[in-house]
Order: C-alpha cells, then structure tokens, then sequence
C-alpha cells in the first residue's frame, strides 16, 4: 500500500501530498536538483517544501552564488543590489497567469 502523506510547505504555508511511498509521483520529482543545491535547501529547512517553493529556493541558491562570485572578484567595490520581496500570496498569483 502506497504511503502518502498530507504536509504543509514550511516556507509558503502552502498544502501539499508527499506520495513517499510512491516517490516517482511525488510532486517533489518535478524539480531537478543537484547535490548542492539540496544541501542548501536541507540545511535551510526541516521537512519537504511544495514544488513551487523548491524552485524558488533553487533559484534563491544560485543567486547567492553568483553574489558570492561577485563579491570575491569586485571585494571592497561590491555591492549587494535591493532585493525584490514579494509577498507569497503575490508570487503564487503571478506563478498562475
């Protein structure tokens, strides 16, 4: 018998089914990670996130990266730019149109 389980993502409040006992169809499959980036997103948070919010903390990652690269090439010069916030409710509505 397959073991699915009702969650709710830690980071956008978001319902979502963990089919772990069918992990092929899991929501969680659609997202491509490598061993860093789960890394990050394991060191970040304690239990699964939904699908939209691993894409976003994908994308989370690699920008800090990038910064990263940046601040060790350009040092004293570099500066961090103003980062966008968006409420969840807002990005979910926009993910949809």
């Amino acid at each position: 018998m397959c073991k699915h389980e009702q969650k709710k993502c830690p980071r956008c409040n978001s319902n979502f089914e963990c089919k772990v006992g069918s992990i092929k169809l899991c929501q969680c499959t659609t997202v491509t990670l490598n061993d860093k980036e789960r890394e990050y997103m394991s060191g970040n948070f304690d239990d699964c996130l939904c699908a939209l919010c691993m894409k976003d903390v994908k994308s989370e990652y690699h920008t800090q990266v990038y910064h990263n690269k940046l601040k060790s090439i350009l040092g004293v010069f570099y500066r961090k730019p103003k980062s966008k916030n968006f409420t969840n409710d807002k990005r979910r509505e926009s993910s949809t149109i």
